[in-house]
């Protein structure tokens, strides 16, 4: 049995129906406002019976399929609705009951009190001429500028990379990829830049890695997600950050009919092995990342946008970055307009908001001064109370 928390701006009466619910408690179940919904999948019957009442008896619903009560479906999935007391309460509850509800319970129990943290920008800069967006390519003295005036513009990380992880490339070698970076690296430790910023390098090469480790930079930005044991080592030799992403294949092939029966649940468990494997390694600092089009369909990537605050039960920050990508020109060709990069900016605003709203908190962008002030006209947004 597994649980996992969804957006609250859904049509709860849609999903119902999908489900299986009688219309009658569709009906009533629908008018309903509730704080947390959770999508249980292979329920047992038993174990919706006693959770139905339990939840009924302190306010909150569990909607499952026609002919539960009975027992006529063995196994099934149902959407549990509550508030945040009513959480606490079967949270607690459900501990001393059968029919796998204490495994359930445990589940729930990481929702009651999720973290909450300050939005911070991090901008990229590119030291590769084959970036799928041009106007994120510097080079030396240049991206030196370009750091200087992202840090102007309000980005507290600033995000390095040499290669190209667009859907088709091929890395080029090692030796390739630190002669594009070395330069970069180099000029932000003689100008001792990382005093003004927090340097993170985009690579899942552990000599790239160490090289910019040893020279100011903290964060490890890893796309394959601690795929190599060296590079975690390295990681905590160093006491730094390592951002764990998400993807399903390789740069070069994974957008070629990429498949989840459940992208949520798939990438919570990339995570959750991923988080203790860190952790084995003695790596305290985590961020992760859902990988927005790295082996993902459109509506994958709008599923894990649409319920990233679900992550936020491992209790570390969530990485947003869907700057200028493709999903976008996929989403207006619906319309009959095609996009470049170049023509995605308000696009990117508008996933990256949505991003945050649901619980992301560093947002990877190329345009740091337009990211600065639409987030701060939304931060205003979101606290106004009166």
């Amino acid at each position: 049995m597994r649980v996992y928390k969804l957006n609250y701006d859904i049509d709860l009466a849609k999903l119902m129906q999908k489900l299986g619910v009688d219309k009658p408690g569709i009906d009533i179940m629908k008018k309903k406002k509730c704080e947390f919904i959770f999508y249980i999948k292979d329920m047992n019957c038993g174990a919706a019976n006693i959770l139905k009442q339990d939840a009924l008896s302190i306010g909150a619903e569990l909607a499952v399929p026609r002919g539960v009560p009975n027992c006529n479906n063995k196994n099934f999935d149902a959407l549990l609705l509550c508030n945040k007391k009513q959480l606490e309460i079967l949270s607690k509850k459900e501990l001393a009951q059968p029919f796998k509800l204490k495994s359930l319970a445990k589940q729930l129990k990481e929702f009651v009190e999720l973290p909450k943290y300050p939005v911070k920008i991090m901008g990229v800069i590119n030291a590769n001429d084959d970036s799928f967006f041009e106007g994120s390519r510097f080079q030396g003295k240049e991206a030196v500028k370009q750091i200087e005036n992202m840090i102007n513009d309000g980005a507290e990380i600033i995000d390095i990379g040499g290669i190209s992880s667009r859907p088709g490339s091929e890395y080029p070698g090692i030796e390739e990829e630190l002669r594009r970076v070395k330069p970069i690296i180099d000029e932000i430790y003689v100008n001792r830049l990382y005093e003004r910023a927090v340097f993170s390098i985009d690579t899942f090469v552990p000599e790239v890695l160490e090289y910019a480790l040893n020279r100011g930079f903290k964060i490890a930005n890893d796309i394959t997600g601690l795929e190599n044991d060296e590079y975690a080592k390295i990681v905590a030799k160093y006491n730094a950050t390592v951002v764990i992403m998400h993807k399903k294949g390789d740069p070069k092939n994974m957008q070629q009919n990429p498949f989840y029966e459940n992208v949520i649940l798939e990438v919570d468990d990339f995570f959750n092995e991923r988080i203790q494997k860190a952790k084995n390694f003695g790596i305290k600092d985590i961020i992760l990342d859902v990988g927005i089009g790295f082996g993902k369909r459109l509506q994958d990537n709008l599923a894990l946008i649409k319920h990233m605050e679900h992550f936020l039960h491992f209790g570390y920050e969530l990485l947003i970055g869907a700057s200028r990508k493709s999903m976008i020109d996929i989403i207006m060709k619906k319309e009959g307009i095609s996009t470049t990069p170049a023509q995605r900016l308000p696009g990117t605003l508008i996933l990256h908001t949505e991003a945050v709203r649901n619980g992301a908190s560093i947002v990877r962008c190329h345009d740091v001064k337009e990211h600065f002030q639409a987030l701060k006209v939304f931060e205003s947004l979101r606290e106004f109370d009166v």
